[in-house]
């Protein structure tokens, strides 16, 4: 296996996911992917596309209840059906919303597949990343949970260590839940504080169920967490616990809502920002698992200002080369994105002029909100990994 293959798994098909006048319009994702082929990410030595299937009921019913699935394939020509999460304003029905759904979990198992097989080092699949959905309940816009799906095939094929890296701005909740008794699975999240924004979960002492305790990881951080403070945080608590797991391979959800100017989050992450917890990712991947690295959309609502720009640094950093933050983007990129979303204001390069600072973490320094977090969150779990919560060098 070359040493920077990477599948990127993709057919426009995975488009179809759409809910409408809705936050999570597709068009971020065709925009990603427009601007990364532009930029010549695409076409990178080494980058095989996948196209993928859509998952089958028995790779969907690992995580989720036969009943449910059921129910959301009957959900669209009910008009008035209720339940299950489904047909309300997080999560309104649609044409095809079992296909559509189950196709994004056919491409995270596309990803995951690639990558176990050894046909390639990393793999990405930005149309995933819908972290929310429960085994029997749809919730923030998420219907079937693809990561999940694809860490329980993972399972199915032969993984015994799995940790999975959520940055999202919004809590992991569905996949915690979903194995939180499962000592195999390691979820570790930072988003935003539950006391601030949904799920309302996603709390310190949230550590995993009996036989699986310090397999739960949370790093719930304060509103108008910046660069500095999110990143510090990263690094004080990521790494160690996921070495600690020590794990075989790594299955990230890099949504890209904590950026500033996400409409539904209060966190102030610049893409510069985004793009360093990318590599940060990368390099634990490469450090720990033979570089074996999957990685997953997720949320983001600032759909041609952040989304694109945020995933396409993504897609370069798993594809080996980190594109150059000024590097412009392309004009028919920029006219693309014009008209799809008329009077947005469409960036003109690929960095928001930040320079992301690498600030170490060091106890006696909980004055700051960003650390007392951080401080709370190592308390909670890092001696159930044999770690002191006090020992920065842990």
């Amino acid at each position: 296996m070359a040493d920077e293959t990477t599948a990127v798994v993709w057919d426009r098909a995975l488009l179809d996911y759409d809910m409408g006048d809705h936050p999570l319009n597709p068009v971020r994702v065709e925009l990603t992917m427009a601007l990364a082929r532009e930029l010549g990410v695409l076409d990178r030595p080494g980058v095989q596309l996948i196209t993928p299937r859509p998952a089958g009921d028995a790779e969907l019913t690992r995580v989720h209840r036969p009943d449910y699935l059921d129910a959301v394939r009957q959900a669209p020509i009910d008009p008035f059906f209720l339940g299950w999460g489904l047909n309300t304003p997080d999560n309104p029905v649609f044409d095809g919303m079992h296909d559509s759904s189950a196709r994004i979990c056919g491409a995270s198992i596309a990803a995951a597949e690639a990558v176990w097989h050894g046909v390639a080092r990393r793999a990405v699949n930005v149309a995933g990343g819908l972290h929310h959905a429960m085994p029997a309940r749809a919730a923030g816009f998420c219907v079937y949970n693809d990561p999940a799906v694809a860490i329980a095939w993972l399972l199915d094929h032969g993984a015994q260590r799995v940790a999975y890296i959520d940055v999202d701005v919004h809590h992991g909740d569905g996949v915690q839940a979903m194995f939180y008794d499962d000592p195999r699975v390691l979820t570790v999240s930072l988003h935003e504080t539950p006391l601030a924004l949904f799920p309302g979960t996603g709390f310190c002492d949230e550590t995993g169920g009996p036989g699986a305790e310090g397999t739960a990881v949370n790093v719930p951080l304060p509103p108008g967490t910046g660069d500095a403070g999110w990143l510090r945080a990263y690094h004080a608590v990521v790494p160690s616990v996921v070495r600690a797991f020590a794990p075989e391979i790594i299955v990230s959800q890099c949504g890209a809502d904590a950026h500033r100017l996400d409409p539904l989050a209060d966190l102030k992450l610049s893409v510069d920002g985004q793009r360093a917890a990318y590599l940060a990712m990368r390099s634990l991947a490469d450090e720990l698992c033979e570089g074996r690295w999957v990685a997953l959309g997720g949320g983001g609502y600032a759909l041609v200002e952040v989304v694109p720009r945020a995933w396409t640094h993504l897609l370069a950093v798993a594809t080996g080369r980190p594109l150059d933050p000024g590097t412009p983007t392309p004009k028919s990129w920029r006219r693309l994105a014009a008209e799809r979303r008329p009077g947005v204001t469409v960036p003109e390069t690929m960095t928001d002029g930040a320079e992301p600072p690498v600030e170490p973490w060091s106890p006696g320094t909980e004055n700051d909100p960003v650390d007392r977090a951080v401080l709370a969150a190592r308390l909670a779990v890092f001696p159930l990994h044999g770690l002191d919560p006090h020992d920065p060098r842990d």
